[in-house]
């Protein structure tokens, strides 16, 4: 675990030093949780939103597109259930002063059982050696079923106390399990209360006439409110799907694990509309379209896992999370939920709005269910940096830093150097680059030597490299030299783009979806 860990640092550091994620406000020594995506970060992002855009609206005849305001009636979360219920539960400790989710603490120790299994594991695999039958030493070994015995017991413990949610419950678990603040080493904590994470301000010219507004906690609502506005313009029929890509805002108190979960971050969210009693089938084809969509990466399917809720939303039928194996572990990227008429049926209520579909084959009306699929950008973006980074040892001694990112999400193509800066060379790179600079990112460099500039651009996970040398002037060919193998080839100019844009473009990747 310690290794990972080390191995998630040199990530943070990384997307630092090369331009991906800058902490936000770094010269005022920064502020919690929030972080500003650099000139190659912001490249990737748009690319991984691209990815999930395209897939849903091009390839979904009954999927369109919208982009709602951040700032929503308040009434629309009162209605969604917000303003009442969108809590956590939260413990501080007395001596250290520090505020934790007491769920957090809780899944911890949770954690912590499972890890001491495999430790008992690891240390019995190297006693016997190959004579080790792991299976049969898990399901005998007494020391083994004593700690999978304790995290039984405090799963089902935590999962009663989380229906409620039971506070004091909470608090009792984390007594009796002896959990300690991670900074005084004490156990002394208060009660456990419930804490509101929407971010609220003020809307109107007066201190008086202001309306109390919230930074949306979500970008769905956003969607059902406009569901009729869409349905009607674009005289959808059900089963459709509306999809939306914007900024959300929660007050976290338990923000870390760099972007992992942060006070201000995007989603990717699509609905989709279905008729009641037909929901469950549904929510079983976005499962299986959603693990798709992520396995086109080309990251193995043994780095993603279901994950069925046993604790469900008053309003939903049926939810599962898509897990991805990041170095601290798997964890949630997106979410699967089926959530019944709730939110078309509160909006309804809330605003005196009749908000049905009429079904002229059934010749009856109703109220939609939903399937929800809600993707974390920023968690998607770390799961792909975290998978892509890799420190390799060559043949020669040395080390390089590569990020294997899929071509198409890369944020640079292309880079083109000159092998000198005289002779015509560098006059001649600009020409490549002019020329395919608009069909994908390009970028020229002519500093250092050429091995130190292919470092750079393994660091930043350009897939292809092109050098010009005084053999091109005669004869029009390049060396083009590619990130993974670090094969190089020597082909003509006319060539390159056919070579590279199709590897690179997010069609290729779309088209292993069909």
């Amino acid at each position: 675990m310690a290794q990972q860990e080390d191995v998630f640092k040199k990530i943070v550091s990384h997307c630092k030093e090369y331009g991906f994620v800058f902490p936000s406000s770094e010269i005022y020594d920064g502020l919690g949780a929030v972080y500003d995506y650099g000139q190659n970060g912001v490249e990737m992002k748009n690319n991984i939103k691209q990815y999930w855009w395209q897939y849903m609206t091009m390839l979904h005849e009954n999927i369109v597109g919208i982009d709602s305001a951040i700032f929503m009636h308040p009434t629309i979360w009162k209605a969604s259930g917000h303003v009442d219920a969108f809590n956590d539960p939260l413990i501080d400790n007395r001596d250290s002063k520090k505020r934790y989710r007491a769920d957090v603490l809780i899944e911890e120790q949770i954690a912590k059982y499972e890890e001491k299994v495999e430790k008992e594991v690891e240390k019995a695999r190297k006693r016997f050696k190959e004579n080790f039958d792991e299976a049969q030493y898990r399901a005998t070994s007494p020391r083994v079923l004593e700690t999978l015995a304790k995290r039984d017991a405090l799963h089902q413990r935590y999962a009663e106390a989380m229906q409620g949610p039971d506070l004091e419950a909470l608090k009792q678990i984390i007594l009796d399990e002896e959990i300690v603040c991670p900074i005084s080493g004490t156990r002394n904590w208060t009660d456990v209360r419930q804490f509101n994470l929407m971010f609220s301000t003020e809307m109107g010219a007066s201190a008086d006439g202001a309306m109390k507004v919230y930074l949306r906690p979500e970008t769905a609502q956003g969607i059902f409110v406009n569901y009729l506005n869409v349905q009607k313009t674009g005289r959808m029929k059900v089963p459709f799907g509306i999809a939306q890509i914007g900024k959300a805002f929660r007050n976290e108190i338990v923000a870390r694990q760099f972007i992992f979960r942060m006070r201000e971050f995007e989603q990717m969210e699509m609905q989709f509309f279905v008729k009641p009693g037909t929901e469950l089938q549904w929510f079983e084809t976005w499962k299986k379209r959603r693990m798709a969509w992520h396995q086109a990466l080309g990251f193995g399917a043994e780095n993603y896992r279901f994950h069925d809720h046993e604790k469900l939303a008053h309003y939903a039928n049926a939810a599962s999370d898509v897990e991805f194996h990041m170095p601290f572990g798997f964890k949630e990227v997106e979410g699967i939920h089926s959530r019944t008429n709730f939110d078309l049926g509160q909006h309804a209520k809330y605003s005196g709005k009749k908000i049905e579909y009429f079904d002229p084959e059934a010749g009856e009306s109703y109220t939609p269910y939903v399937i929800e699929t809600s993707i974390g950008v920023d968690r998607m973006f770390l799961s792909v940096m975290c998978h892509s980074y890799e420190e390799q040892q060559l043949e020669n001694g040395e080390t390089r830093t590569v990020l294997h990112l899929p071509a198409a999400l890369a944020p640079v193509k292309l880079a083109v150097f000159p092998l000198t800066k005289k002779d015509g060379l560098p006059e001649k790179a600009r020409e490549i680059i002019n020329d395919l600079k608009f069909h994908f990112n390009c970028q020229y460099e002519e500093k250092d030597q050429i091995g130190k500039r292919y470092r750079r651009q393994d660091a930043i996970g350009t897939p292809y490299c092109v050098t010009v040398d005084h053999q091109t002037l005669e004869d029009n060919t390049v060396t083009l030299r590619h990130r993974d193998t670090m094969e190089q080839e020597r082909v003509n100019i006319a060539d390159l783009r056919a070579i590279i844009e199709d590897k690179v473009s997010l069609a290729s990747l779309l088209k292993n979806l069909e």
